[in-house]
């Protein structure tokens, strides 16, 4: 019996030391795989997740998986921000993202074009150290949302709209719109209001008083003096008459980009009724020459092309002393195009005015022109006409000894006879 009582106890202490060997194994493979979990946590995101079995193999699947899941969704949304930061840099309008502490986070090209900064250099630069335009900062401080204009700043005669915008948790996004154009062009606009009331108000007040008079004073003129009064009234209301015809062709040149109903015009009866015209406006003061040696055919729109003709014809002698010669010229150009020019021997023309000749209602002689029935709009018709057509008006002019305008037109505009 205790013989049996001994095996017994050997069996069991043999048992229990086995189970102790596997318990202590198991402990060794958790112990190791922890390990290997936590030198795997510690690797660069993207690291092999370990292998093992058991239930740790089971975790490991798991870990793989969601690692999987997290690389997908971080390369998902880097592409939207790349394609989101791609987008904005297109943008023609500046914007700079701000973190709570205005400090710059992200900045696209037009933004450090317009502020003078550097996209990588500026990073985590206080905005305002960096641009400090005292309405911006203003902006800034007292949490202005409205638009404000800034003027000059960084680049001479540049205009920006800026507008500072809240979004996120405490980050502003700052937009910045170049806005030198529209300002010009509202300048512009002002301008040609005022030139135009200007241009009607002389006319309109001499009509008014001749009307006045005649009314007021009855029978008391002899028919002569009311036939001087009523011409003198008609010339004004001529006047008047070619400055609305003028503003209309203006605005209907344009409306369109290219000539209205292009046809193939003859040159030279063109040339004669354009000839015909100045010698009429010219009254046998000046002496008209045309020389014709250019293509028989001009395409375009010619009842465009007679108006930037007939500008040119006019102008010459308005500005040509009586006595004066002015010369038509139509000839072909060396690279197939041909060229209409006149030339005068007139009064000439300042340097410093050339530049500006086509701008609506610009005179060089504020008092001469008006004297001689300008509107000030002939030669931006002309300009506009060319422009429809591809043409180029070049002047080149002397200080008392005449000017020349050539208008260049490409070989695809001009024709021979078939």
């Amino acid at each position: 019996m205790a013989g049996g009582l001994a095996a017994f106890v050997v069996g069991v202490e043999e048992a229990l030391g086995g189970l102790l060997v596997v318990l202590l194994l198991l402990l060794l493979h958790h112990h190791r795989n922890m390990g290997r979990v936590a030198s795997w946590a510690r690797e660069p995101a993207g690291a092999p997740v370990p292998r093992s079995f058991g239930a740790w193999d089971y975790l490991f699947a798991s870990l793989a998986r969601r690692e999987r899941e997290s690389l997908e969704q971080h390369a998902r949304l880097t592409r939207n921000l790349k394609r989101f930061r791609e987008a904005t840099q297109a943008l023609p309008d500046g914007v700079i993202y701000l973190t709570r502490q205005r400090t710059i986070e992200w900045v696209n090209a037009a933004a450090a074009s317009y502020f003078n900064l550097d996209a990588e250099r500026d990073l985590g630069r206080a905005v305002t150290s960096l641009v400090r335009e005292p309405a911006f900062v203003h902006c800034l401080d007292h949490g202005i949302r409205e638009p404000v204009v800034l003027r000059g700043g960084h680049h001479e005669g540049l205009t920006l709209e800026v507008q500072v915008i809240p979004f996120g948790e405490g980050q502003e996004l700052v937009l910045a719109r170049d806005i030198t154009q529209l300002e010009r062009l509202d300048m512009m606009r002002r301008d040609f209001v005022a030139n135009v009331s200007h241009e009607l108000k002389t006319p309109l007040t001499v009509v008014n008083g001749f009307v006045e008079t005649l009314l007021d004073a009855g029978e008391e003129f002899s028919a002569a003096d009311r036939q001087h009064f009523l011409s003198l009234m008609l010339e004004q209301s001529l006047r008047m008459q070619r400055l609305v015809d003028d503003l209309l062709t203006l605005s209907s040149l344009q409306a369109a980009e290219l000539p209205r109903g292009e046809e193939v015009v003859d040159s030279a009866a063109l040339l004669a009724s354009v000839l015909e015209e100045g010698e009429a406006l010219s009254a046998g003061r000046h002496r008209l020459t045309l020389a014709s040696s250019g293509p028989a055919l001009l395409v375009g729109s010619q009842r465009e092309l007679y108006s930037a003709f007939s500008n040119l014809v006019s102008n010459a002698v308005r500005y040509t002393p009586e006595g004066g010669k002015v010369a038509l010229c139509w000839a072909a150009d060396a690279d197939g195009g041909a060229s209409f020019s006149v030339q005068d021997d007139g009064i000439g023309i300042e340097p410093q005015h050339l530049g500006r000749l086509t701008e609506r209602f610009y005179r060089v002689d504020q008092g001469r022109s008006r004297n001689s029935g300008g509107t000030g709009l002939g030669l931006a018709i002309v300009k506009h006409v060319l422009t429809r057509h591809g043409a180029q008006l070049s002047i080149t002019s002397q200080p008392g000894e005449g000017s020349s305008f050539t208008a260049r037109f490409p070989p695809r505009r001009v024709r021979e006879r078939a």
